[in-house]
């Protein structure tokens, strides 16, 4: 490998969220990674940093021929010019669309367990959550298309906002899938945002399917957030797009995220997309060689060494999607308890639905020998909590 992912980066002092825990615990919840970000990355933001000025900054042609060139050669999606917008970052897109597309009391539609923040960016604009819960069977995930449309036929649904690829459960939506999605959305009036932020982390040989390119009615409803935030471990710098082919859709949106003030990019964020998508292709590739052997490595370890709880298999992104549902007792408090026991830190499932609450969610996007002690730590903590319970 050119890149070398197992060089320990030490980030405790440094602010961050995930790491601003005790001197025994091992952080491995919130979705950021480990890695310095790619080499490329940090060269062109070290020329950008000695120029010396950052002042107010506008969004240059190179910017759209990133996206557009990567799209086009990554993902073999067409993306017009016209269609992008520079967003401050997929969430605050996302909640900037929900506020300016919704009136007060609407129902926003998400397929659980998913992920947290949807649900504050629906709650937050006084609409209401409304779940169509994904079918879980033999260990897959799929979605519960009776159950969807009943939702989406309610006429107080709007909008639909769409995982692809699903975080927490690692699926990648097929095409066939994702068309239905749209025919039963535009049979019922209904909007979706795709937010495809983790497109970029497939397992090696497999690859995502762009909500907007499945048919031309997912591209005539929707409205898709991208970034190379996760892909690249930049979230910090605060750098995404949105684009919309519907040119009705578009000028919602784009009048959406100027009212909130998210449409403008600090000094940093511009230079970091172009050279992420211009330049950073090789280490993305090795980066995901090595997460899909972290994966492996997890997902072995677990069904085979801590017994009652078993891996999800996921074809995407960083993160483990853990199934505790064989295990006694209240699972809402099992990640508290294997923190306390153990200090391992990982997300407890509740907080993505009501069908989460069995689940644990597991960051691997880490050195390898921080996954071999959070491993330990889980089998350890899985054990304490098995003997209070049996």
């Amino acid at each position: 490998m050119a890149y070398d992912f197992d060089k320990p980066v030490d980030r405790r002092g440094t602010d961050s969220m995930k790491w601003n825990v005790k001197d025994n615990e091992l952080p491995m919840w919130v979705a950021d990674m480990d890695f310095k970000t790619a080499p490329e990355i940090r060269d062109a933001l070290s020329r950008r940093l000695k120029h010396g000025v950052f002042g107010y900054t506008e969004v240059p042609d190179e910017w759209y021929d990133a996206y557009i060139s990567w799209w086009a050669r990554r993902h073999n999606t067409r993306i017009n010019r016209e269609w992008l917008m520079f967003c401050t970052g997929v969430v605050p897109a996302i909640s900037s669309i929900v506020r300016k597309l919704t009136t007060p009391n609407e129902n926003v539609v998400i397929q659980t367990p998913v992920y947290n923040i949807f649900f504050n960016s629906i709650i937050n604009n006084g609409c209401r959550v409304l779940e169509s819960p994904l079918k879980y069977e033999n260990g897959n995930y799929s979605m519960d298309f009776s159950d969807l449309e009943k939702k989406l036929s309610d006429p107080q649904t709007t909008l639909m906002i769409l995982c692809n690829p699903h975080n927490p459960v690692g699926k990648i939506w097929d095409k066939e899938t994702l068309a239905k999605v749209g025919e039963l959305c535009a049979k019922y009036s209904v909007t979706v945002i795709s937010d495809e932020i983790h497109c970029d982390l497939t397992l090696p040989g497999f690859e995502y399917n762009a909500f907007a390119s499945a048919s031309d009615i997912c591209r005539d409803i929707s409205i898709t957030c991208i970034a190379p935030t996760k892909a690249f471990n930049i979230a910090g710098l605060q750098t995404a797009a949105i684009f919309v082919p519907n040119p009705v859709l578009r000028h919602k949106v784009w009048r959406g995220i100027n009212t909130d003030e998210v449409a403008e990019p600090n000094a940093f964020a511009v230079t970091a997309a172009i050279s992420a998508f211009g330049e950073g292709g090789l280490w993305l590739d090795e980066l995901k060689e090595y997460l899909c052997e972290n994966r492996k490595a997890a997902e072995e370890f677990i069904n085979n060494e801590i017994d009652g709880i078993s891996a999800v298999h996921g074809e995407a992104t960083y993160l483990l999607w853990i199934d505790a549902s064989k295990l006694k007792g209240d699972k809402t408090r099992l990640s508290d308890f294997i923190r306390e026991k153990t200090g391992l830190y990982v997300s407890e499932g509740i907080e993505y639905g009501e069908t989460g609450r069995d689940f644990l969610r597991m960051n691997l996007a880490t050195q390898r020998a921080v996954i071999e002690d959070g491993l330990n730590r889980l089998k350890e903590g899985i054990e304490l909590y098995k003997s209070e319970y049996r």
